[in-house]
């Protein structure tokens, strides 16, 4: 192959993959997609319109005049393949663009013109410790947004703040003195406790964002001005939860009866709800009862409305003791039917192979711990489908 047909391929691929993820830029003609990497990291639209929104509702939170039209200066620090950036332009009065490689700024520059973001202006700048002010260049930013490189230098996957690139640890503190907010897109896979802490009581709240079921990432919000606890808010499929690790830790879960369940809701917690660990603050909120203390599921007379959109909800038709018998039969019942171990010692691959079933239908077996009890649970359910929040 040629170099032309190389690039071709790459920019082909690109365009595939960012028509799944950002469906707007699908029949926008001559958009560019510099390399595979670019275009597996960058965000989704629908997460980087919810930063965009939670930028535009932080700055009329510390202006004071929300909702009056007065628009944000944004300065994007790891601008990437630009979507983030794109999302922003549509709330804010001007976006800075930076991107420390210079063949993608290039390529992202010529992308924002043809999609008529002419309110972004594109930076190219290595931004290290004491670097900040000369590359900002006299723009004065209200918020600053930087999404650190998670990889190291051997390209491998990490996730922990202070192996991501730029170091916002090292940074922290001249961002905040350039900007009053400061929001940073980190890895799912980090540990919100552990972020806290080291990021200091500048952090005013942490979102745990989720999209199809999936954790997709974490935004940390600092305010220069905050000194106090943080809040956490879970998103997904336009529904919120909102707490803070206090009320988390002073509630209580009540556990339900094993022989009072056929008929009754069963939820299960999507990825985002659970990594923000509200495991026994929505039994308190919402009326709902746990199958066991470490069996994160949970039992309802009937669906919860805000619960919808952050999680599976399902209606129990059957249970009985999980044992030889039970899971011939229920296989033997439900042929096709998704399974699920919980708190069992069997995975769920295990289940489904002792079971002898196969993955479809409208039917899901969960393999449960329930704590009172004290014997594990073989639940037939159905599925209530896509229920809107």
């Amino acid at each position: 192959m040629s170099f032309a047909d190389i690039l071709r391929q790459v920019d082909s691929e690109g365009a595939r993959k960012m028509a799944s993820k950002v469906p707007e830029w699908q029949d926008v003609e001559g958009l560019s997609f510099p390399t595979k990497l670019c275009t597996e990291q960058c965000s989704s639209s629908e997460t980087a319109r919810y930063k965009a929104g939670v930028a535009l509702r932080e700055y009329g939170r510390i202006s004071g005049v929300p909702d009056a039209g007065k628009k944000p200066y944004l300065a994007d620090l790891t601008g990437g393949l630009g979507v983030d950036s794109w999302a922003f332009s549509q709330v804010c009065e001007e976006v800075f663009y930076n991107e420390m490689d210079e063949i993608l700024a290039s390529g992202v520059r010529s992308n924002f013109g043809k999609l008529s973001a002419d309110n972004i202006t594109v930076h190219s700048n290595e931004l290290v410790p004491g670097s900040l002010e000369t590359i900002l260049c006299g723009f004065k930013p209200d918020i600053i947004f930087l999404d650190p490189a998670r990889r190291s230098d051997s390209g491998k996957k990490v996730f922990m703040v202070e192996d991501c690139r730029p170091d916002i640890l090292t940074l922290r503190d001249e961002l905040l003195a350039c900007a009053p907010l400061v929001i940073v897109k980190l890895s799912p896979m980090a540990d919100i406790s552990l972020l806290a802490r080291q990021l200091g009581d500048h952090v005013l709240g942490i979102h745990v964002v989720g999209s199809a079921g999936e954790c997709k990432e974490l935004l940390v919000i600092m305010d220069r001005d905050h000194h106090e606890s943080y809040d956490i808010t879970v998103h997904e499929s336009e529904s919120d939860f909102h707490f803070t690790p206090e009320e988390e830790d002073a509630s209580s879960a009540r556990l339900c009866e094993a022989d009072r369940l056929a008929g009754k809701m069963l939820f299960e917690p999507g990825k985002a709800l659970m990594k923000a660990g509200a495991y026994n603050l929505i039994c308190e909120r919402h009326g709902l009862s746990k199958l066991g203390r470490s069996t994160h599921l949970y039992v309802s007379e009937e669906i919860v409305g805000s619960l919808t959109g952050l999680g599976k909800w399902y209606r129990i038709e059957s249970t009985d003791e999980l044992n030889k018998r039970s899971m011939k039969e229920t296989g033997k019942s439900h042929p096709r039917c998704e399974v699920t171990a919980r708190n069992i010692p069997m995975s769920s691959d295990e289940l489904r192979k002792r079971m002898g079933t196969t993955s479809g239908g409208d039917k899901h077996v969960f393999g449960v711990k329930c704590d009172l009890s004290g014997s594990n649970l073989l639940m037939v359910t159905t599925r209530l489908g896509n229920i809107r929040p």
